[in-house]
């Protein structure tokens, strides 16, 4: 009996968080032996939860250097906010047909490229990814030095930027989303979002192979909050393994996000504020990384870290029971 439970608890902990090897622009990362924190750093006047902080790029600089120094692997830079509401410009044609306020792509670079630079100056061997969804910004700050491109859009809003992950060879992580954000609170919502989240993703996969991006390149991200109404972010949250079954390695993205905000204000009866949201983000990010998250994308570097590397020791323990 003892053997069989020691089995058991063996092939569960393997099935909660496979292995990895992800295949960078000019490295390769381990996944799954311990967790992965990427600092998230936004240089944008809008962001739901830090718009405005860091918009001057020495200061941005200090913030990226100060979550490396706590502990961060990965630092997500992006020029650009796709909170809820946001107005986006899927392609040219719809901006000129339709005038909205976008950031446009020498807009997102003129905020991007100064702090993508002198970070690498600053730490040479940093590991940056770009997040954003269009393929010039992608395009130029890879060739700059980011390893990563982080889409929040999976591929879907601008049809040039898998051919350009392609051909960059680069790091990729294809997110999960639903429309765009100024009709994510409109979305209908949906009874089993895990399968719905999975089924999607797997089309975005295909996407991506079609236009030749390397399986060793892709991590999945099921875009918490992303096209995904209150109710949604919880039984996603509770069913995240379930996308194991795809076959990549998993990011979450749960940091500061609305959900979190409604459930840790009930008491005071009105969401709380972003920057009210650490602790509530952190059972969160802890309850990703026992799903299986390899990788988990985070405003608070230090607090993560080491909430992270308790969720660890346990995924750990479970092996070897």
């Amino acid at each position: 009996m003892r053997r069989q439970s020691r089995a058991f608890a063996a092939h569960y902990n393997r099935f909660m968080r496979p292995y990895f090897s992800w295949q960078l622009r000019s490295r390769t990362l381990e996944l799954g032996r311990r967790t992965l924190i990427m600092g998230v750093l936004n240089v944008t006047p809008d962001s739901f939860s830090d718009g405005g902080e860091f918009l001057q790029p020495e200061r941005a600089v200090q913030h990226a250097l100060q979550m490396l120094d706590e502990g961060a692997d990965i630092l997500d830079l992006g020029g650009e906010s796709t909170r809820p509401g946001a107005r986006i410009a899927v392609d040219e044609a719809s901006a000129k047909s339709k005038p909205r306020p976008v950031v446009t792509e020498a807009e997102e670079l003129r905020r991007v490229m100064p702090v993508l630079q002198g970070v690498l100056q600053a730490r040479p061997g940093t590991i940056i990814s770009v997040d954003t969804y269009k393929s010039g910004v992608a395009r130029a700050a890879v060739e700059a030095g980011a390893e990563i491109v982080n889409d929040v859009s999976g591929f879907q809003w601008d049809p040039e930027m898998g051919r350009t992950c392609a051909e960059l060879q680069c790091g990729v992580v294809l997110m999960h989303t639903r429309s765009e954000p100024e009709q994510w609170r409109n979305l209908p919502r949906e009874l089993d979002i895990a399968a719905v989240v999975e089924h999607d993703l797997a089309n975005r996969l295909l996407v991506a192979r079609e236009r030749g991006v390397e399986r060793t390149r892709i991590v999945l991200d099921p875009g918490f909050g992303f096209g995904k109404n209150f109710e949604e972010n919880y039984p996603l949250l509770a069913h995240f393994d379930q996308l194991h079954r795809l076959g990549f390695p998993l990011l979450a993205g749960t940091s500061r996000k609305s959900f979190v905000g409604r459930t840790v204000g009930k008491r005071a009866g009105k969401d709380a504020r972003p920057a009210d949201r650490l602790f509530g983000s952190l059972a969160a990010m802890v309850a990703s990384i026992l799903r299986g998250a390899h990788i988990v994308r985070v405003h608070d570097v230090r607090p993560a870290v080491e909430a992270a590397a308790v969720a660890d020791e346990v995924l750990a323990a479970g092996g070897d029971a």
